[in-house]
């Protein structure tokens, strides 16, 4: 069963964003306008593929991104779960820039960190 939340996800086939990257911005939306809240249990990939009308390897690489800016948390058994909230998202995607910009002048990552806790 779809939860009501995932019924608006909707995809553009005669959009040029990739599929994957629809799918999800549209998550990411649903996380922010508040229609998935920390805690709640997403629709398998499978049912949400099926009802999108794409491959499910599609979905579960959109829900790969989001769990890499923290947003969800794949859980054996307990299955995908909203465990972000869209700040924590909006910080780890600039964290993500940040490293990748200090990485093109040499900075690795561990020196950026004692950049950034030598801040005030």
């Amino acid at each position: 069963m779809i939860s009501i939340t995932m019924k608006r996800v909707k995809v553009d086939f005669s959009e040029r964003m990739a599929l994957h990257e629809q799918v999800a911005a549209e998550i990411r939306r649903a996380i922010a306008e508040g229609e998935a809240e920390p805690g709640e249990r997403l629709p398998s990939a499978r049912d949400l593929a099926a009802v999108l009308g794409v491959n499910s390897n599609t979905v579960l690489r959109a829900v790969r991104i989001l769990r890499e800016e923290g947003l969800l948390e794949f859980r054996r058994g307990r299955g995908i779960t909203v465990s972000g909230t869209p700040e924590r998202g909006a910080v780890v995607a600039m964290a993500r820039e940040l490293v990748a910009y200090a990485r093109r002048f040499g900075y690795r990552p561990e020196e950026l960190a004692r950049i950034i806790r030598a801040l005030p």
